[in-house]
């Protein structure tokens, strides 16, 4: 545990204003939105699933299973339909989701369905100064593990084999996917075991996110550790990167996930993510990194 909060927020605001900190965003960041309407956990999305298709009782509450029940007996193309469903509403993003979509970071990671983080790039940034790449499902793109959009969300296109595309300068990386441009999901136990065969030699993650997380810190939002999906997923994403990184967990972590804290060397900050969402939004938006830019 950091028993200096403060002093980490203020090293971290100064590390995001020079580029140096990877925003890595769950979906606990939607609670600092006004008008959330879409499931903010696996269980509640969960429960959006099985109250419009039927599965068995004893999964009901298990976010995977469920939608590989639906995938199984109903067709994978009902549950790209529920999901669209689930998350059709863009929540208006919160004041640090617009001051991180401006800063100075060229990555950010979001790891929830929703389109959030996206509209605020779209609000933050210059139309054609950033684009997306989302993990894809196997059972819908055999052999191709992300799609990469521009900032419409137009046409797939072409990642180069080192760094962004030209104009890009910042990249909103999906790993699970995301309801717009093209509801993109992985959620059922199918997608994940296809992903994580092959997520330890990184085939599934992008070069430019490789390229980007070298030698940079990350900074979780709104996450937990407490199952082993998301420790799988953050431990790879992170792997080659910085070995200073900060998590805002005001929780007591799980066992596990103060194992997992330790092992990848993430200093815990305990203070709410409110209070910290107020004193980053102010210092980041305040940044010259942060100041409009002509489109």
């Amino acid at each position: 545990m950091n028993d200096a909060p403060q002093d980490s927020l203020a090293t971290v605001a100064r590390l995001i204003d020079a580029g140096g900190v990877i925003p890595y965003l769950g979906p606990g960041m939607l609670s600092l939105c006004p008008d959330t309407t879409v499931p903010v956990t696996p269980k509640a999305l969960a429960a959006v699933l099985t109250t419009q298709a039927s599965v068995p009782h004893k999964i009901r509450d298990r976010l995977t299973q469920a939608a590989q029940f639906i995938e199984n007996f109903k067709h994978r193309k009902t549950l790209v339909r529920l999901m669209d469903g689930a998350f059709a509403s863009a929540p208006t993003p919160s004041a640090l989701h617009l001051a991180l979509a401006a800063s100075a970071a060229p990555l950010l990671v979001h790891t929830w369905y929703d389109d959030t983080v996206a509209r605020a790039m779209m609000q933050a940034r210059p139309a054609a100064d950033w684009g997306q790449v989302q993990g894809l499902s196997q059972s819908e793109h055999f052999g191709t593990w992300t799609a990469a959009y521009p900032h419409d969300g137009a046409q797939v296109v072409a990642l180069p084999e080192q760094g962004l595309p030209a104009g890009w300068n910042a990249l909103l990386y999906q790993p699970l996917g995301g309801h717009a441009p093209a509801g993109n999901y992985l959620v059922s136990d199918s997608d994940f075991v296809e992903v994580l065969t092959e997520i330890d030699i990184q085939t599934p993650i992008p070069q430019a996110v490789q390229d980007l997380r070298s030698g940079r810190s990350f900074l979780f939002l709104g996450c937990r550790f407490d199952d082993q999906l998301t420790r799988a997923f953050a431990r790879q994403i992170m792997k080659r990167s910085s070995d200073r990184h900060w998590a805002v967990l005001p929780e007591k972590p799980t066992r596990m996930e103060q194992r997992f804290l330790d092992e990848q060397r993430i200093e815990r900050i305990a203070l709410p993510l409110d209070a910290v969402a107020a004193r980053l939004a102010a210092t980041v938006l305040a940044s010259p990194a942060a100041q409009p830019r002509a489109a």
